[in-house]
């Protein structure tokens, strides 16, 4: 099966799928935040704790070459620890990430206000994995990369093929890679995406279930050329957590979605 990198002595090169829309030359924040996770995740402390804050500071872009994966424990407690990790190419750092792995426990007694929520879910699942289903307020579903050209709330549902070859995808590095997407619900208007997000902040109550995952337009905030975005992240069981992103104006290239899947031929499927 298809994976967005290889691993190969101690370096991880990437497929045209973990290409960026915005150059050839360079990686999708996606596919970047998935790559972290996974270092990330090699410090995890085991079952009884969560990765449950991941932020990723995208201050350069990460070059569609060879990627070497540093990380380092900040804290480790009883209830909390805290990894930072770094992608190095040109032994010059290009992005880092850090992790906040929580202690699960039983939650306080006591009522505690809810906001209402109506998040949407494709009726049928994916049969295995597929170019991202879209949806634009009250339309239906769909994979064409088109149809996000409105003003209109969006949300995106996916099932991912691997991260890395010869290894299934984790659930942490699942809604890792996802957070990422939070750009392209928020930040997609009438003349495609005109904003390149600069970080990406994921907090988690709990892991995705089972392979699809979700990210749902909440909030969207705009001036001087900077947009500040915020999602919900979820599955068919119901809301995971949130996103949010700080993204600048890239006005001179912005990108139409539709090019971009002719671009990397990805295949429309039809019946949906």
């Amino acid at each position: 099966m298809v994976a967005f990198f290889t691993h190969e002595d101690g370096r991880y090169t990437a497929d045209i799928m973990a290409v960026s829309a915005w150059s050839q030359s360079q990686l999708a924040g996606t596919a970047v935040c998935g790559l972290l996770a996974h270092e990330l995740e090699t410090h995890s402390p085991g079952p009884g704790f969560l990765p449950a804050r991941f932020a990723v500071d995208l201050f350069r872009p990460v070059l569609n070459e060879p990627i070497e994966l540093r990380s380092s424990m900040v804290r480790d407690g009883n209830r909390i620890r805290v990894v930072d990790a770094w992608i190095v190419q040109g032994e010059e750092i290009r992005v880092r990430a850090s992790v906040h792995f929580l202690a699960t426990a039983a939650e306080p007694a006591g009522e505690v206000w809810q906001p209402a929520r109506d998040l949407p879910v494709p009726d049928r699942p994916l049969d295995g994995p597929n170019p991202p289903l879209f949806k634009s307020g009250n339309r239906d579903w769909t994979h064409d990369f088109a149809s996000g050209v409105n003003p209109y709330r969006k949300a995106a549902w996916q099932h991912l093929p691997p991260l890395i070859e010869g290894r299934s995808m984790t659930p942490f590095e699942r809604a890792a890679f996802v957070s990422d997407t939070t750009n392209l619900v928020c930040n997609w208007g009438t003349q495609g995406v005109g904003f390149i997000n600069s970080d990406v902040s994921l907090t988690l109550a709990r892991l995705p279930e089972g392979p699809e995952i979700g990210v749902f337009a909440q909030d969207h905030i705009a001036a001087n050329g900077i947009a500040v975005a915020t999602a919900v992240l979820y599955d068919r069981t119901g809301p995971l957590g949130t996103t949010t992103i700080t993204a600048l104006a890239n006005a001179m290239r912005q990108i139409d979605m539709a090019e971009f899947a002719a671009a990397r031929s990805i295949p429309q499927p039809t019946g949906r």
